[in-house]
């Protein structure tokens, strides 16, 4: 939702009477206390669940879920605390013991050491971390961890010096318990963060994550349980408000993705949505989250890598591998996966050509987790896997550089690549499948061939879902008919993240256009969806709308506002806000949720820029400068804060200073077309036409199709008397965009003038 660049801007009612007894109403728990049935279900706790539920219990009890998060005392805290120290980066942090609470002495706010009660314990294997509260109701998460394997204490950035005003460091926003980790480690987590205050009133029902955290709130379900068996009702799902049982892949998965997924969460959990994009917005496979293969990169625990999976595909589930309580699983090694897979074929010497044991040992080359869940550490000693379950590729290593299970992330790192693509071309042969991956690289580099293979990609519905909404993604950014007509289609998909992506990313300028593709999704059933369709809608004169879809904009535009100032504890969410109000033609109130988004995290570089483009628009172009160029200067290699300084300060009359930083923007980014096109625009003002012929020519090839590029080029070309050249060019842009008069008008005009 963010915006890169300056120029983008059941409880199900019931009437039951049973022989003589009326329930339609009151019903009556086994303590004897009245419960309103049609009242809205309210969390009751883990300790109502156990007299009925004790084999779930047990298995629940002493389980990652029950450890999620506890309060600091003698029976969970693991960590040496008895004036242990610890020094990493220059600081040596003492961990002390006293009165029976726990404290630490480290660096605090601004860089002073200082003593801080640790209040609650984070997790219990293979690490522990430690919560200390802040003012305003802050609960921060140190950065120094316990490894409960080691028995020691380390860093969680052993190789990143985090100075006190990042916003990594522990007592910044980036290791903030509310809003980062609360949701996913306690149950019925109400945020409840006020932006008027900038503080928290966070609550919960659990502290840990219990059964209603699945289950949803219980109240109703205990009154239904607490009537005589014969006597009781046959309510859905047992009067549960979230479905656990009798349901396939799909709906069992999205019951867990909510926390273990990467993702933007669109309000409070109350399991009440009929999809998981009325909750929480899915991350894609981006640049710097994943591999361009889909392989995990960074935290993005298992729900995005798991919907790439055959597995997933053909309706397997979370708890056909992991028992849902003890979340253990439900068989050991190649067993397992021999729960589907025949013996004799995979777990055979002919599929995998391991032997099972080696110098005396249990082989890992011979286990299928191994080769087919290739597994990373993460916050530095907890090894997680890869739920893709894909095919080992070497060979894509080998062509664009991702990670695969025999040599970079397995069992042969000390071996080159080679090795492995040989011994496996030996194995399995040469030919190998397409893969997205190949295509997703050449997009991340720029190469423009890569457009027909993304709509490809978008439009197969052979492709994992979250495959094809990340080619929708790719495609935005280009310029060309065909993504446009990707893009249209895909607002039209079955699949609501497509849908979703495509609404949210969608470059439209003619308002009238805009509005007759995105209207019909102010009525989408999906959030999400909704969400995205207005906030590009935002601000479009009513004349354009039907009555009842101005409505549905009208209800749109509160829905994006509760859902966005649930999250203004992150600086994204003030971005959003801006963004909504700068379209509604409220700049003041633009300008107060980007100086917002900066209050959270004053290097934020989208909320800056647009600030500062507010700015410049109001004619306060020093205000402008001043939140640019602190920006530019800190951050010498990011492309976007040196292209937009550069533009305002040619605005302002400084061309030679505003062609050097564009200058620095085209070096830190070598495959961002507009920042050539502008600076060959300014140098052939200049009158340095070489070089502008040079920076036009390479924004052409950066982005072929681009119509304003092409015409650039055409009327460089021109203007130096190379009208044989910008004939060549502005065949181009009719080739490319024959709708188009511009292209039309421009050749007619060369050939009259080559005559």
């Amino acid at each position: 939702m963010s915006l890169r660049r300056w120029e983008a801007l059941g409880l199900v009612a019931l009437l039951v009477i049973v022989v003589t007894l009326p329930v339609s109403r009151i019903l009556r728990t086994d303590r004897g206390r009245p419960v309103d049935s049609a009242a809205t279900p309210s969390f009751v706790g883990t300790a109502s669940c156990i007299e009925c539920h004790t084999e779930q219990y047990r298995d629940w009890y002493g389980s990652d879920h029950d450890l999620a998060m506890a309060a600091a005392v003698d029976s969970t805290v693991l960590g040496d605390f008895a004036d242990a120290e610890f020094t990493a980066h220059g600081i040596t942090s003492r961990f002390t013991r006293r009165e029976g609470k726990y404290f630490v002495w480290t660096e605090g706010p601004g860089g002073g050491m200082a003593e801080f009660e640790v209040t609650h314990v984070f997790g219990h294997e293979p690490l522990q971390q430690y919560l200390v509260p802040f003012p305003g109701g802050r609960m921060q998460a140190l950065s120094l961890a316990w490894d409960t394997v080691e028995r020691r204490w380390f860093h969680l950035y052993p190789d990143t010096d985090i100075p006190p005003d990042d916003w990594l460091h522990w007592t910044r926003n980036a290791q903030n318990w509310n809003g980062m980790c609360a949701e996913c480690h306690s149950t019925n987590l109400q945020k409840g963060y006020d932006p008027a205050t900038d503080s928290y009133t966070t609550t919960w029902s659990d502290i840990d994550v219990g059964c209603e955290a699945c289950h949803g709130p219980g109240s109703a379900h205990v009154a239904w349980a607490g009537i005589p068996p014969m006597a009781r009702p046959d309510l859905a799902d047992a009067a549960l408000v979230a479905t656990t049982s009798d349901l396939d892949g799909p709906q069992l998965v999205e019951r867990c993705a909510p926390c273990h997924s990467r993702r933007a969460e669109l309000g409070d959990y109350d399991h009440t949505g009929t999809s998981l994009l009325d909750h929480m917005l899915p991350s894609l496979l981006r640049e710097g989250l994943y591999h361009p293969d889909g392989q995990v990169l960074d935290e993005v625990y298992v729900y995005g890598s798991f919907l790439q999976s055959k597995m997933y595909a053909r309706g397997i589930r979370c708890s056909d591998c992991h028992d849902s309580h003890s979340l253990k699983l439900v068989r050991e090694g190649n067993d397992l996966c021999l729960q589907c897979h025949e013996e004799q074929v995979y777990d055979s010497y002919d599929h995998h050509f391991h032997q099972k044991i080696h110098e005396g040992k249990p082989s890992d080359g011979a286990l299928c987790a191994k080769c087919h869940m290739a597994e990373q550490p993460y916050m530095v000693v907890d090894w997680r896997a890869d739920h893709s379950l894909r095919v080992p590729r070497p060979d894509l290593s080998a062509e664009v550089g991702t990670p695969n299970a025999c040599s970079q992330v397995g069992c042969h790192g000390d071996k080159p690549l080679q090795w492995s693509v040989d011994a496996y071309r030996k194995w399995y042969g040469q030919a190998r499948k397409p893969h997205f991956g190949t295509t997703f690289a050449a997009a991340v580099a720029g190469d423009p061939a890569a457009g027909p293979e993304l709509a490809r990609l978008a439009d197969n519905a052979l492709q994992p879902a979250l495959v094809r909404a990340t080619a929708v993604e790719y495609l935005s950014i280009r310029a060309d008919a065909l993504s446009r007509e990707v893009l249209e289609r895909a607002l039209m998909a079955d699949d609501p993240l497509l849908r979703q992506t495509a609404a949210a990313t969608l470059v439209e300028p003619d308002p009238g256009r805009r509005a007759e593709l995105l209207a019909p999704l102010l009525a989408d059933p999906i959030k999400a969806v909704r969400m995205a369709a207005t906030s590009q809608l935002a601000g479009t004169p009513s004349e354009l709308l039907k009555t009842y879809q101005q409505e549905a904009l009208a209800r749109g535009i509160d829905e994006y506002i509760a859902a966005m100032s649930h999250s203004l504890d992150f600086a994204s969410a003030g971005l959003n806000l801006g963004n909504l109000y700068a379209n509604l033609g409220q700049p003041d109130r633009a300008e107060y949720y980007y100086r917002q988004a900066g209050s959270i995290d004053d290097l934020f570089l989208p909320a800056c820029m647009n600030l500062a483009v507010l700015l410049s628009s109001q004619g306060r172009n020093n205000e402008a400068e001043s939140v640019l160029r602190p920006l530019a200067e800190a951050y010498p290699d990011n492309a976007d804060a040196s292209y937009s300084l550069g533009l305002l300060l040619v605005e302002m009359g400084q061309e030679a200073e505003g062609m050097q930083w564009l200058t620095r923007a085209a070096d830190a980014d070598p495959r961002w077309g507009r920042v050539r096109y502008n600076l060959g625009l300014l140098l052939q003002q200049a009158g340095r036409l070489d070089e502008a012929e040079a920076a036009l020519t390479a924004a052409v090839a950066l982005e072929p199709d681009n119509l304003d590029f092409l015409y650039g080029l055409a009327h460089h070309l021109a203007t130096r008397g190379r009208l044989e050249a910008a004939l060549g060019v502005a065949e181009r842009m009719i080739a490319a965009h024959p709708d188009q008069q511009i292209g039309h008008d421009l050749k007619r005009q060369l050939e009259q003038a080559m005559r």
